[in-house]
């Protein structure tokens, strides 16, 4: 009797299936289930658009915001909980500072009360909170954790005026403890954390040193999936006439947000932000002036519809017309556009 013989498959296949194989199996971190969208579809893709369409934050992780005062910190993280909560998640707003109030949360659609709004003093306050925390819904419910800002936590030594803490070393020693026990439970039930962080002048940094750090240690940025960086605000100014004299006065900042770690997707993607005093995140004035500044428009546009020269205009007509979603996903498919090119094309290194 014959042995039927088994069909051999050649050894290029076998290696490129293996490679290919390899290639599949995730190698980021984060839920992309649910993403969680900043406010500003430029930051949204700078995140994470080459993983997930429209790109946002994925739940399971640690995002920590860091920059210079007045650069827009505190209004991205009311941003982001407002958006958890209009999808139907819960929230926790740690406050250090003090400084939030309900009727500024209400401009970003954020509803804060006694039972999700906590002015933590401790370090220790913030992150056990985290682990006790025994949120209510179903399971795929998203539910955030907001701490505004690391800066301000402190220890029980520097609390007690006690002497032992003037280096920071205790402050930092428990960052590091509750970041890596904290770290797990924000995988494990899905939680996304997002805390913002200010920025100092690093004295020790000599001339090929980091010059900025932000406070709490090294421990925060290592525990960190997702880190943003803001650079200086700048200003914009609106103008009015007013008994026939024009008058200036500031209406809101510009703030170059920067991916400055991921293990979520690429790092070192930027976007820039415009915060309104009034108002939040004007994700519609960023969105016409990227097309605008990407395409050979010398006028805001969308698709082949003029709007006007003037953005004030083209933004009244966006809104009027109920054409935010279209000019989103224009955004969208300009900025994949431009990605692409950028793609790597080499063949993959087989080991």
């Amino acid at each position: 009797m014959k042995r039927e013989r088994t069909k051999e498959i050649p050894l290029h296949d076998q290696i490129k299936n293996h490679v290919t194989k390899e290639n599949e199996k995730e190698t980021f971190e984060g839920n992309f289930e649910r993403v969680i969208s900043t406010g500003s579809t430029l930051l949204d893709l700078a995140i994470s658009g080459g993983r997930i369409r429209g790109g946002g934050i994925p739940l399971g992780i640690l995002v920590e915001i860091f920059g210079p005062s007045g650069c827009g910190k505190s209004i991205l993280l009311s941003e982001i909980a407002g958006n958890i909560q209009r999808i139907g998640g819960n929230i926790i707003f740690h406050d250090p500072e003090g400084r939030l109030n309900p009727q500024f949360a209400k401009l970003f659609g954020l509803e804060i009360n006694e039972q999700n709004y906590t002015m933590p003093d401790l370090v220790t306050q913030v992150f056990k909170g985290v682990r006790d925390w025994q949120p209510e819904g179903k399971p795929d419910t998203v539910n955030g954790i907001f701490a505004d800002s690391l800066a301000a936590l402190s220890t029980d030594l520097e609390m007690e005026n006690k002497e032992g803490d003037k280096m920071g070393m205790r402050r930092a020693k428990e960052f590091s403890e509750e970041l890596r026990k904290t770290c797990r439970i924000l995988k494990q039930k899905n939680y996304l954390m997002v805390c913002s962080n200010q920025v100092r002048v690093n004295m020790d940094a000599g001339p090929y040193g980091q010059k900025y750090i932000s406070p709490g240690g090294e421990s925060v940025g290592f525990y960190s999936s997702l880190r943003l960086r803001a650079t200086k605000p700048e200003k914009i100014y609106g103008k009015a006439r007013v008994v026939g004299k024009e008058i200036k006065r500031p209406i809101g900042v510009r703030v170059d947000y920067e991916v400055f770690k991921s293990s979520i997707w690429k790092p070192y993607r930027t976007a820039p932000v415009t915060i309104l005093f009034d108002y939040g995140i004007d994700d519609i004035r960023e969105n016409l002036q990227f097309i605008k500044d990407y395409t050979e428009n010398s006028m805001y546009m969308l698709g082949e519809c003029k709007l006007y020269v003037s953005v004030e205009k083209s933004i009244d007509i966006i809104e009027n017309e109920a054409l935010e979603d279209v000019l989103k996903n224009e955004v969208i498919e300009l900025w994949k556009t431009i990605e692409s090119k950028f793609n790597s094309e080499r063949k993959l290194k087989i080991r």
